[in-house]
Formats: C-alpha cells, sequence, structure tokens
C-alpha cells in the first residue's frame, strides 16, 4: 500500500429504538453518524443499510437518511429490500452515495436472527462495491477485515477494484468483544 488507511477506535454505547423496540445486533449509538461521514455519505444522499433490519428505527438524528434503503432477509423488520444479501444487490436509479453492511458476526451469531445464515463479509463487500460508482465507498462491522476485491482483467491479471480506507476499532464497554470497522472506496 502507498497510501496509510485511517485507523481509529470509537467507543460507543449500546443499541436504542425508536419506541423501545428490542432487537439483537442493533446498531451502537453513534455508529452510524460516524459511519456515513467515513462513507463519505451526507445525510440527504441515499445510502443502503446492508443486513440492515431495523436501521430505520434508529433514533438519533444524522443516523438513517430520508432516501437510505434497508436490505434484510428477515421479513419481519420490513425491509425495502427483502432479500439474501449474498445476492445481487437492487441497483437504484439515483445511485447509491454508500453502503453500510451490519451482518451477524459469526455462525453462532447468526443463530439469533430468524433465518439462521451467516453471510461471507468477502462476498457482501464485493457485491456491494459492485453496485457502487466509482469513487464510492462500502463499509462493514464486523469481528474480521475482508479482503480488498479483485478481479480478472482481460489479460487474466488479477486487479484490485477497491482500495482499503479505513480500520476503526468499535468497542461498548467492559466486557464486549471490539468489532472492526472497515470502508473500502471502489477503484474501477
Amino acid at each position: 500500500m502507498s497510501y496509510r488507511p485511517i485507523t481509529d477506535v470509537w467507543f460507543l454505547t449500546r443499541c436504542k429504538y425508536k419506541g423501545g423496540v428490542k432487537r439483537y445486533g442493533g446498531y451502537l449509538g453513534g455508529f452510524p453518524e460516524r459511519a456515513r461521514r467515513l462513507i463519505g455519505c451526507s445525510i440527504n444522499e441515499p445510502m443502503l443499510h446492508l443486513c440492515g433490519g431495523l436501521a430505520k428505527l434508529y433514533p438519533y438524528a444524522g443516523g438513517f437518511g430520508p432516501n437510505d434503503k434497508t436490505l434484510d432477509n428477515d421479513a419481519a423488520v420490513q425491509p425495502d429490500f427483502l432479500q439474501d444479501a449474498e445476492c445481487d444487490l437492487p441497483p437504484f436509479a439515483g445511485r447509491w452515495g454508500g453502503i453500510l453492511i451490519d451482518p451477524p458476526y459469526t455462525e453462532e451469531d447468526a443463530k439469533k436472527y430468524p433465518s439462521g445464515t451467516y453471510p461471507n463479509p468477502n462476498k457482501l463487500v464485493a457485491n456491494s462495491l459492485d453496485v457502487l460508482p466509482v469513487g464510492r465507498k462500502v463499509g462493514i462491522i464486523h469481528y474480521v477485515i475482508p479482503r480488498c476485491p479483485t478481479r480478472l482483467d482481460e489479460a487474466g491479471n488479477r486487479v484490485e477494484i477497491a482500495k482499503f480506507i479505513a480500520c476503526v476499532g468499535v468497542a461498548c464497554g467492559f466486557g464486549n468483544r471490539v468489532r472492526v470497522f472497515s470502508v473500502y472506496e471502489k477503484l474501477a
């Protein structure tokens, strides 16, 4: 790498939703606002919340924008797009300003959700980059840092389609696992 990725650590609060709704795995307080800034997506630009569940119930201003959409495979959370996150993602006429991915972090963790499926983080990042314009970013919060996706060019050489630009530790108090928020910018 000829550049230095952004590195940081965020200490955030537990998940809260509008109306006192409780659900395992929601965004930590303060996370979506900070994630938006690193992804470079203003509050009015459409952002896709992949494995987004109840992201629309996030209670704080600046986290879920008026043009944001959710994609989840759980019909009970009434996502804008009901589908498996590992399938081709929906295009959007106005183009996504960015994509924020918050999947189950382990196979054991996935069992706490209705579908029980653990999506591959590398595939989620690669699929997300496929629907973004060049220069736009995708961020994923997870226990692992996904590899930078590559594609084969006409000559059969592997070329990176994204640049790794940020790696942020995300903590929520003592006794909790630290997550990693990784951000990638689409190159081609």
